[in-house]
C-alpha cells in the first residue's frame, strides 16, 4: 500500500492551503480522502477548501499556528470531533530564504526562528498525530501514515541558505527515526524529497555552465529528471512548465522514502 493510498480515510495537511501542500491535498481529495487543512491563513484556508469542493472526499479547515503546541492539540480534537479519526498526516509548513546574509553574519535570533518555523510544525502535527494512531493501533487498528516534506538542499546545502539545509536535513533524520519507532504500530514515516526536473522553467538553469559543473554533480543521478520519469509516483502534481514534482520514483512503503 501507498504512503499516499488514503482512500476512504482521513487526512490532515498543515500548510495544505497553497503550493506542495494543496497539491497533495487535491490529489487525496480526488482519491475519495478526507481532508482536514490546517493553516494560519483563513482566506487561504477557505480557497483551499473551495479548491478541493468539487472532489469525492469531505474538507473542512481550521485556523492552526502548527509552531504553538496548544494550537495544533486543538485543531487536532476539533478535526477527531468532525471525522471522527485521523489516518494521514502531511506535515508541509514551514519557510525557506531567509535572505542571502552569509552564515557568518547571522544572529542567533534568525537561526532559532529558521528552526523553530521549520521544524516546530512537524513535530507538533507529529506528534499529535502519532499519539492518535498508536491509541487506535493498541485498540486493535493498526494504520497511519505521516509524511513531511523535504528539500534537495538537505543533501548537499545552499549557499547562504545552510539554515533551511539544517532544518530539513533533521526533517529527514527525524522521519528515519519515527519510521522505526512507530513500525510496531503500524504507522510508516516518510520524507518526500521533491527534485529538480527538466522544463520550460529549468532551461536557463541548465544553460548555465557554471551551475552545470557545480552543482549538477552533487544532485541524486547526476541529472535533472525528465517529465517521463516520474508518470508511475503515487501523487503527480507537475506539468510541463512546473521546476518540481512532489515525489520520487523511490518510496518504501513502510519506512523511510529512499533519496
Amino acid at each position: 500500500m501507498s504512503i499516499f493510498d488514503l482512500s476512504g480515510r482521513v487526512a490532515v495537511i498543515t500548510g495544505g492551503n497553497g503550493g506542495i501542500g494543496l497539491g497533495i491535498a487535491q490529489a487525496l481529495s480526488a482519491a475519495g480522502c478526507d481532508v482536514s487543512i490546517w493553516g494560519r491563513n483563513a482566506e487561504k484556508n477557505r480557497n483551499a477548501a473551495a479548491t478541493l469542493a468539487a472532489g469525492p472526499g469531505k474538507v473542512d479547515t481550521r485556523i492552526c499556528d502548527v509552531s504553538d503546541a496548544a494550537s495544533v492539540r486543538n485543531a487536532m480534537k476539533a478535526t477527531l470531533d468532525a471525522f471522527g479519526r485521523v489516518d494521514g498526516c502531511f506535515a508541509n509548513a514551514g519557510i525557506g530564504g531567509g535572505g542571502r546574509r552569509a552564515f557568518i553574519d547571522r544572529t542567533e535570533e534568525e537561526w532559532r526562528k529558521m528552526f523553530a518555523t521549520n521544524l516546530d510544525g512537524v513535530f507538533h502535527a507529529f506528534q499529535a498525530a502519532a499519539r492518535h494512531m498508536t491509541e487506535r493501533a493498541e485498540a486493535g487498528d493498526r494504520f497511519g501514515r505521516l509524511v513531511a516534506t523535504s528539500s534537495l538542499a538537505s543533501l548537499f546545502g545552499t549557499a547562504r541558505n545552510e539554515h533551511y539545509a539544517g532544518t530539513k536535513a533533521a526533517i529527514n533524520a527525524l522521519c528515519r527515526a519515527l519510521a522505526v519507532e512507530l513500525a510496531r504500530y503500524g504507522v510508516t514515516a516518510n520524507a518526500i524529497l521533491p527534485g529538480w526536473i527538466r522544463s520550460d522553467m529549468t532551461a536557463g538553469i541548465m544553460a548555465n555552465e557554471k551551475f552545470v559543473a557545480n552543482v549538477m554533480p552533487r544532485i541524486p543521478l547526476r541529472r535533472f529528471g525528465e517529465p517521463a520519469d516520474f508518470g508511475g509516483i503515487a501523487v503527480y502534481l507537475m506539468s510541463q512548465a512546473s521546476s518540481y514534482h512532489t515525489a520520487d520514483c523511490f518510496v518504501i512503503d513502510g519506512g523511510y522514502t529512499a533519496f
